[in-house]
């Protein structure tokens, strides 16, 4: 567990903890912004056996107990849930307030479907984020081009021996090494960065490189036709050596590094999706 935070929403506070990477809500604080109920601890024991009565489904397979701070400053263990979990709760609460979450979560569900009859949709959506994010449109090419270099690659990968979420982090992890000295983890504690995307905060010089980098481990995949992880793993150091020795020539003429502590945008604190729907 690596920290707790508290998100303001219309004036209430919701509890938050990062658990194994991804942020898990406290369910009793979503509850109380949500129904105005005068015990949400009561409110959601019942509802819990109201779902289960109805529709013979347990709502706290999507819990997982952690310690949250209460108001006398104390941790207390606390049913919480991730996004997925939150969004699965909030279809089972009879609220008004609930409504615009809902219609949000459907609206969510068709762009997907559209997305998967129009993969080029999927393309648009993340470009206006990153837009919508204040990122500049020479900087979201680059970021954008570099995804389809990195998903190129994985396809590669998935062809050639790597199986699971492990082999893909220990292949980038190589290819990272070699072409900044850096693992991907490393990489992120220099730029103060948890559970934030390491690309989004990239700036130009350290996206080309890293497509350079992949799509150099590509290339040599292809031509040498690597199997297996060992493999897998000595071509992305070659590849990764590719750009890391381009990126030492840089630096000597530029007499910097490369390699930046600087964000190329400020993270936004407490950045939760659900408000964004009351739009």
């Amino acid at each position: 567990m690596e920290s707790t935070k508290i998100v303001v929403f219309k004036g209430k506070k919701i509890r938050k903890v990062i658990f194994k990477n991804e942020w898990w809500f406290s369910v009793v604080d979503v509850i109380a912004v949500l129904t105005d109920s005068a015990n949400p601890r009561d409110y959601w024991y019942k509802m819990k056996i109201r779902v289960n009565d109805e529709d013979g489904f347990e709502l706290s397979t999507f819990c997982r107990q952690l310690k949250l701070e209460s108001p006398d400053h104390k941790k207390y263990v606390t049913d919480c849930a991730n996004t997925e979990g939150i969004f699965r709760i909030i279809q089972s609460i009879p609220s008004p307030k609930a409504e615009p979450f809902k219609r949000w979560l459907a609206k969510v569900g068709y762009e997907r479907v559209q997305e998967i009859e129009d993969p080029e949709l999927s393309t648009k959506r993340t470009r206006l984020l990153y837009k919508l994010k204040g990122y500049p449109e020479d900087w979201i090419e680059k970021r954008m081009r570099g995804i389809a270099i990195r998903e190129e690659l994985t396809d590669e990968w998935q062809q050639r021996g790597a199986r699971e979420q492990k082999d893909y982090e220990i292949l980038t992890a190589e290819i990272s090494k070699a072409a900044f000295g850096v693992t991907p983890k490393e990489y992120k504690k220099l730029k103060g960065l948890k559970r934030e995307n390491l690309r989004d905060h990239m700036d130009d010089f350290e996206l080309i490189f890293t497509m350079l980098s992949e799509r150099a481990t590509t290339e040599i995949h292809r031509t040498e036709d690597s199997q297996g992880i060992p493999k897998l793993k000595e071509d992305a150091k070659d590849g990764g050596k590719i750009a890391g020795n381009a990126r030492k020539q840089l630096e000597k003429k530029l007499g910097k590094s490369i390699v930046s502590k600087k964000r190329f945008i400020e993270k936004t604190e407490n950045d939760l999706t659900l408000p964004e729907i009351e739009k």
